[in-house]
């Protein structure tokens, strides 16, 4: 009898490790307290610079100019970043990139503060913030891996979704009650107080712990050599493809939360707030279940896509507030659930030498769609209701699901896999990837080997990462 009620608190113990295994790593830990404080200061700036444009202009059309703008460098510069990432330090990119954001958040708030702000200048300096977070979207992803190694990666990834989804929980709530009472400009300064966490965090980690990829030399064709690659690999592609989708159309609620709260619920910054928290909530709750229980792999993917959907429907139709809030909740699980599935299936299939490139070709399919996607979602805004820019985005996570399950479907009929390590990558394709570059016509090759691994849990993840378990960084 005693030994059944132990055990319960036991198997709560074992999850609770497995949940948070990569905390264990304290390079991770240190990080992970930096990020999480940045991050609330991050969701500040978002919801304030989303107010502060409605405020200034009361347009859904402005607001998703703007959120493209922050994400057009991304769009235009994200590959070539992805190279860079390849080529140096990491962590002392980050750091660079960090600090300089950290001084467009104080340009941002003095502006503000002096009453002095006007669209043009918060265009500007959103143009200013996407081109920092073009080069060090794909140095931090790439990052994690080196810090944690392989067999704590994809506890890593959600484990920093969920930190993204509690400060999505935290910072907003806090906007918008800084918003109502001592206006937005307080909010970008204090995200660019909330820089100094994370840098000092990165400057002060233990460097003989960190297990570094070995940096790329520089050398001609190395964006394109990344993209061939991508192309190749049916574990990379189908991802990007699936994530471009829903990028592109469903990830764009800057857009329409702010509309919705106004003009469906009539409510004030305040009501933004709450809806945006609820999505966090949803998400920390989505992402600590993933953390424990994630699955990698297209068909993982293809199902968190359809429950996207599902609950992003659910949001458009919500009749009130209230239950709008439950939905949103959901909307932030089936969000977080995506994005981790995404992310960590990609860096476990990726080799080291072309990490950098492969997750910045992921940033451009997640935020380098929104020049395309924000602009569309604000005039579908305009010319009908926020509801419909909501059902747009659910229906784009169907169709992503049913492409993603077509492709899957098809390359196993062809009994079409590629190796994660170089060297078998380049066997399989007959000869070294840089062929491509110099005119050997890979592109195009098929790859007839053996089936694919089965995608369902850790041990069919480790056994798809290849020389990625050998050399984790």
């Amino acid at each position: 009898m005693s030994e059944a009620i132990a055990a319960p608190p036991g198997g709560i113990r074992r999850t609770g490790r497995k949940t948070f295994s990569a905390l264990s790593v304290p390079n991770y830990r240190r990080y992970f307290a930096g990020q999480t404080i940045s991050l609330v200061g991050t969701w500040m700036q978002t919801t304030a610079q989303a107010w502060l444009v409605l405020t200034l202009t009361n347009s859904a059309t402005d607001l998703g100019f703007i959120i493209a703008l922050q994400t057009l460098p991304i769009l235009l510069l994200g590959p070539y970043a992805g190279v860079i990432a390849d080529r140096v330090d990491k962590r002392r990119l980050m750091v660079v990139l960090q600090s300089l954001m950290g001084v467009q958040a104080v340009v941002l708030g003095i502006l503000t503060v002096t009453h002095h702000i006007h669209l043009w200048e918060v265009c500007v300096l959103a143009v200013v913030l996407g081109l920092n977070n073009t080069f060090e979207n794909p140095a931090r992803q790439a990052f994690v891996l080196e810090m944690v190694g392989a067999d704590d990666l994809r506890n890593a990834v959600t484990l920093n979704s969920v930190t993204v989804n509690a400060a999505r929980a935290v910072g907003p709530a806090i906007a918008g009650v800084l918003i109502a009472t001592v206006g937005v400009g307080t909010c970008f300064l204090a995200n660019a107080a909330s820089f100094a966490a994370v840098v000092v965090s990165l400057v002060t980690m233990n460097k003989g712990a960190l297990d570094p990829s070995p940096p790329s030399q520089r050398a001609k064709g190395q964006m394109r050599e990344g993209l061939a690659y991508v192309r190749h690999n049916r574990r990379l592609g189908i991802p990007l493809l699936m994530m471009g989708m829903v990028g592109m159309l469903t990830y764009e609620f800057q857009v329409s939360l702010p509309v919705l709260a106004r003009q469906t619920f009539h409510g004030n910054s305040e009501v933004y707030g709450f809806m945006t928290a609820a999505m966090g909530i949803g998400a920390v709750v989505g992402g600590l279940v993933t953390a424990a229980r994630g699955s990698t792999g297209v068909r993982p993917l293809v199902v968190a896509a359809t429950g996207f959907g599902i609950v992003t429907l659910l949001a458009a139709l919500a009749p009130n507030l209230p239950l709008e809030l439950v939905a949103l909740a959901m909307v932030g699980w089936g969000s977080v659930s995506f994005l981790a599935l995404g992310n960590s299936t990609l860096q476990l299939n990726s080799d080291p030498s072309m990490r950098g490139r492969v997750m910045a070709l992921w940033a451009v399919a997640f935020l380098g769609s929104t020049p395309i996607g924000g602009p569309t979602i604000g005039w579908v805004i305009r010319e009908s209701n926020p509801r419909v820019g909501l059902a747009v985005g659910a229906v784009t996570c169907f169709v992503a699901a049913g492409v993603g399950a077509l492709a899957r479907r098809r390359f196993i009929a062809r009994r079409v896999v590629v190796p994660t390590d170089m060297e078998s990558f380049d066997k399989a394709i007959g000869g070294p990837l840089s062929g491509d570059i110099a005119g050997r016509g890979v592109i195009g090759t098929s790859l007839q080997v053996e089936p694919p691994a089965a995608e369902t849990g850790p041990a069919s993840t480790r056994g798809e990462m290849g020389h990625g378990s050998e050399h984790p960084g």
